[in-house]
């Protein structure tokens, strides 16, 4: 929170200053006056009588059915799974705030990005909308409707080589600009229009920013699918096409279906099935699952038919659940894509497919079979081969439901695939080598702090050290996890547990390969001036102490809140349980101190 600070102040105190919590949180739950509140429907869990209450005097919201509360950067965080600097940057631009005045983390060359994207983004669609073009033709007869096209806001790039730059020149805007972000093209000092004669289709970040673009070729040129380079502001591997709108829906169904193209995002959209993304080219990143796992766990993937859909599901599964997401993947019967077979069939008979979908191991255990020849000894030992490699990727408890019916296809013992399965040794351990000239920047234990940030940051970057300097922290440090509220040490920490392996050390140049590299600069850092002394569980003891202190506060304040916009006479039992648990919270703070 520290680096939104300027001498004037804030940006928190400014957007708290503001925003009516009443006003925003209205945008999503509908409100109704209750005496000196406001209740309504809490969006955070279901239920049918309303327990949420917004306190306009003390700008807060509490539910007394799930216990979330807040205020409204809280509110903002939770209704649309932002981290803190993404609900501070969404408040901000709502209510014109600048945050380049608070030492706000976007630089002025990235906004000058995004603002040219933003405009380039409008002249498409202004080519696509206010006129007959090839483009809007294409698309409808592709039976897509205009609500729909608008929504994604489908552009047109018209067959001229130079309309978009002449468009920017009279903008003033610098062609230097425009190519850095793969608008422009340049050959022999010429610049020339990078997207021609191509439907296209915005890719826009789940802040609502266009970072980029996917133009769709409406005659024979090629590629048939042309993407924006990357650029200061447009990495895919970060990005999801489609997110922007669906994350929601995807975080109320808790499963999101994963699909190839932009096409098929669309037309599934537009048939109703609104948990869904596409990832942008065949090549699922590991940044992009952990990605999606922000809003859930339960990834259905539905990629083509053909043998390049294939080979890309089958790279999707092992990424996503290394990512800890539960894989299933669903085969598309008739057509081979997603927007062929919707249209066809209709999203009732889409959703029964989505039901069936394979479980992870079903999907690679069938593909095996369905790829070697079980009536021959060769082949029954190449099935078996292979059958154990994918179940060396489940938990024992997993691969034993499976021994049982793989002994009974091959004929082969279970005793046998027992020991090929877990037989084999644990791969050698890597070790972290020590960090160069470490330097106390700690707090020392028992030293009191008055800096919630500083405290953060404190118990951040010693647990992380932990992790580095130990393997088995990262797993005992799981339960804690809502301590990493900085964006790169969360990141830093949601990668080492993904690369993790039981008895095993982190490799630092794997997980470095993993990361980008602000987030590599952060391990240097907490490496080279985090020191442990060889106090390791003392130092994991005192975060951990830390933590615990922390959350009885954090649950102390909530009941007091809730205490706070309770009815003693209508809430008479609601208000004595919550004080004594709030008797026994104090009381436990009290024993630590």
């Amino acid at each position: 929170m520290s680096g939104w600070n300027s001498g004037n102040g804030s940006v928190v105190e400014e957007i708290k200053s503001r925003c009516n919590i009443v006003d925003v949180i209205g945008q999503y739950v509908t409100l109704k006056r209750a005496g000196s509140n406001y209740k309504g429907l809490c969006p955070f869990h279901g239920e049918k009588t309303p327990s949420f209450v917004v306190s306009e005097a003390k700008q807060i919201f509490t539910c007394f059915g799930c216990g979330a509360s807040g205020d409204v950067i809280e509110f903002i965080k939770r209704y649309h799974n932002l981290d803190f600097s993404e609900a501070i940057e969404k408040l901000a631009g709502q209510y014109g705030i600048e945050l380049k005045a608070y030492g706000g983390q976007g630089s002025s060359q990235k906004e000058l990005y995004y603002e040219i994207n933003r405009k380039a983004a409008r002249f498409f669609l202004d080519a696509f909308t206010k006129k007959a073009n090839p483009g809007l033709s294409y698309m409808q007869k592709r039976g897509l409707d205009p609500a729909t096209l608008i929504r994604f806001g489908i552009g047109y790039a018209d067959g001229e080589w130079d309309s978009l730059h002449r468009y920017f020149l009279q903008q003033g805007i610098d062609e230097t600009l425009l190519t850095n972000i793969g608008l422009l093209s340049q050959s022999k000092g010429k610049y020339y229009d990078k997207f021609r004669n191509r439907v296209m289709f915005p890719i826009i970040n789940t802040r609502g920013k266009v970072i980029g673009f996917g133009g769709r070729v409406l005659d024979d040129g090629t590629p048939k699918y042309l993407n924006s380079p990357e650029s200061p502001v447009f990495l895919k591997k970060n990005n999801l096409f489609g997110l922007n709108l669906t994350r929601q829906d995807i975080n109320k169904e808790d499963c999101v279906i994963l699909v190839e193209g932009y096409m098929d995002v669309i037309s599934l959209y537009q048939h109703g099935v609104h948990n869904v993304s596409a990832s942008l080219g065949t090549a699922l990143t590991e940044n992009q699952a952990v990605m999606l796992k922000r809003y859930t766990k339960n990834v259905v993937l539905c990629y083509d038919s053909d043998s390049a859909g294939r080979a890309a599901t089958l790279r999707g599964m092992d990424i996503l659940r290394a990512a800890g997401c539960n894989v299933k993947v669903m085969g598309v019967t008739e057509g081979k894509d997603p927007d062929e077979f919707i249209k066809k069939n209709g999203a009732q008979a889409f959703y029964e497919l989505v039901k069936s979908a394979k479980p992870f191991a079903d999907y690679k255990l069938n593909l095996i079979r369905e790829e070697t020849d079980l009536s021959s000894d060769e082949g029954r030992l190449e099935y078996l081969q292979r059958v154990t490699q994918v179940l060396k990727s489940l938990s024992p408890t997993e691969a034993d439901l499976y021994i049982g019916a793989i002994a009974k296809e091959t004929r082969i013992s279970e005793g046998a695939i027992r020991m090929e399965v877990f037989g084999s040794g644990i791969a050698g351990m890597g070790k972290i080598p020590e960090a160069p000239s470490q330097a106390v920047r700690t707090p020392a234990a028992g030293v009191p702090q008055t800096n919630v940030a500083i405290e953060g940051h404190y118990l951040e970057k010693n647990l992380l050290r932990l992790m580095l300097a130990q393997g088995a922290y990262i797993k005992r440090a799981g339960p804690y996890a809502e301590v990493f509220q900085d964006g790169a040490c969360r990141r830093i920490y949601e990668t080492m547990a993904r690369l993790y392996q039981e008895d095993e050390e982190i490799d630092i140049e794997t997980l470095a390969d993993s990361l980008e590299p602000e987030d590599v600069a952060v391990i240097a850092d907490i490496l080279n001036n985090v020191r442990l002394n060889d106090r390791e569980e003392e130092v994991f003891a005192d975060c951990i102490a830390r933590i615990e202190t922390q959350r009885l506060c954090q649950r102390e304040q909530q009941l007091l809140q809730m205490l706070e916009l309770s009815d003693d006479e209508t809430d008479a039992a609601k208000v004595e349980a919550l004080t004594r648990e709030l008797m026994t919270i104090q009381q436990r703070k009290n024993n630590r101190e």
